[in-house]
């Protein structure tokens, strides 16, 4: 980590820290009053996103409903496979609570990031203690990515958009392994909510669907 002046806040990003057995223990080894912060989106549409990011790298691994099913024919959901396994987020949770108070961990809504970037950004920039610079103004919705991009207001350059790795088209997945999905996530959903205080809708959304 960079050397960080008094004012100054370094920020580090990694997505497997939430769900590497050892990370909660080395960072509080390291500096105990770390903040947290993980985003987190619905455990279903987060799987398919995994499968989609790999089947562009690897266009030959079998289909996500073969990956999802230990026994498809008994509705065995295999929990190993890595996609399935990082959306059970109360048991990744639970690990880190064991080393940092639950008011250390800052939890951003991915479905909120797109239907109100300015608004979770708000919440981001209030839990580091920052004075609330990036607003509605900066942001504007992509159409053909399907998600907000970034502007500096006051400069002229292009906005900053997510880059090609980031708003694939999802493959059509069967009906039935989605809801056998939503099922299979459901009582670990509402243990994370419980966990967090903090109610995602993850069930409210895909019933409006």
């Amino acid at each position: 980590m960079p050397k960080t002046l008094e004012g100054q806040i370094t920020m580090e990003k990694t997505p497997s820290y939430f769900v590497t057995n050892e990370a909660p223990r080395r960072i509080h080894s390291m500096a105990k009053d770390t903040k947290l912060i993980v985003v987190v989106r619905n455990p279903v549409t987060r799987a398919i996103s995994d499968y989609t990011q790999t089947l562009s790298k690897k266009p030959e691994i079998p289909t996500f409903e073969v990956l999802a099913f230990k026994n498809r024919t008994l509705g065995l959901i295999d929990a190993s496979w890595s996609a399935i396994r990082i959306g059970i987020y109360a048991l990744h949770l639970e690990n880190w609570l064991q080393y940092f108070p639950l008011s250390q961990i800052l939890f951003v809504s991915g479905e909120r990031l797109i239907t109100d970037p300015a608004g979770e950004m708000a919440k981001v920039q209030d839990f580091l203690g920052l004075k609330r610079v990036v607003t509605e103004k900066h942001f504007y919705f992509n159409k053909t990515k399907g998600f907000p991009c970034l502007k500096k207001p006051e400069d002229s350059s292009a906005p900053r958009c997510l880059g090609k790795s980031k708003g694939r088209t999802h493959p059509k997945i069967d009906p039935d392994v989605i809801h056998r999905l939503r099922k299979f996530y459901k009582p670990f959903n509402v243990m994370f909510y419980q966990m967090t205080g903090q109610d995602f809708q993850w069930e409210q959304e895909e019933s409006d669907k």
